[in-house]
């Protein structure tokens, strides 16, 4: 795997890294992660980073060998890997085991020995951690009155198990090729933020999802954008302009939004940048 690298704030935009002017990404997700797919894409765009969209495979509610059950002729995604056509490919399970992860680690690595394969922590559905199937999509939560700190206790439970099939995945493959990216611990992060009324345009927590299940709103979900950006880029997001997720809300000014771009790309960068399996090292 190629060497990690810091761009700092002052140069992320206009001067890029030569070895990383630009990414081939390939993602297979659920509806709480493929909108990072296009949200990174135009964040990347306005850095000025040649920024390719290799494949989607997009099932929803799905676990990563889900996407691996896709016959090769079907799938973008496999047919993309096969050929060396993705510098990155993003993955994001529910629950796990899962053991889809390592299969596409597997694939990936044979035809591309210097593929990254990011491994989305995210956010606890129903503010809670109950790896159960089915899905408890229908249960009733008040996001509002969430306790913030059983909320982040158990988030960094869930991240501690992604991190361990992680390591173990990286150790049987004999290099680090598989990282996290922590949205889930971000997220908790703009809860607590949101709280203490330090976010501008967001006067709850429930403003952060459409349902009790926690299907991500814009601000959610371009947190979420540029905490893959930052892995994926090894850099700041900080000053790049305000994405159209945002641009679009209904209800905040233009300085607030603003305001809260900056926000979320500061919660996604501080978060990125202190977690250990990112690749970012000082």
């Amino acid at each position: 795997m190629t060497g990690w690298v810091l761009v700092s704030a002052a140069t992320a935009h206009s001067q890029p890294s030569p070895a990383l002017e630009g990414l081939r990404v390939a993602t297979c997700g659920h509806s709480f992660h493929v909108f990072t797919y296009a949200g990174v894409a135009e964040m990347a765009k306005s850095a000025g980073l040649s920024h390719q969209l290799a494949g989607l495979s997009s099932i929803g509610g799905s676990t990563v060998v889900k996407h691996w059950e896709v016959p090769e002729e079907t799938s973008k995604v496999k047919q993309v890997l096969k050929a060396g056509g993705a510098d990155v490919l993003t993955l994001s399970p529910i629950w796990l085991p899962d053991e889809g992860i390592e299969r596409y680690v597997r694939l990936g690595l044979e035809h591309n020995p210097e593929l990254r394969i990011l491994v989305q922590e995210y956010w606890m559905p129903n503010d809670e951690y109950v790896p159960v199937y089915p899905l408890q999509t229908r249960k009733k939560v008040d996001h509002n009155a969430t306790d913030l700190g059983v909320l982040r206790d158990a988030t960094q439970r869930y991240a501690k198990d992604v991190e361990d099939c992680v390591r173990q995945i990286n150790e049987r493959v004999g290099k680090e090729a598989v990282g996290v990216v922590p949205v889930g611990l971000a997220a908790v992060t703009l809860r607590e933020r949101i709280v203490k009324g330090e976010a501008p345009g967001i006067a709850r927590q429930s403003d952060l999802f459409r349902d009790n299940w926690g299907h991500a709103l814009a601000p959610l979900q371009v947190l979420s954008s540029y905490c893959h950006y930052a892995v994926m880029y090894r850099r700041d997001p900080s000053g790049l302009p305000v994405p159209k997720a945002i641009a679009l809300m209904k209800g905040p000014g233009e300085d607030e939004k603003s305001k809260l771009n900056a926000l979320l790309q500061q919660i996604a960068w501080d978060t990125v940048k202190a977690h250990p399996m990112t690749g970012i090292q000082p």
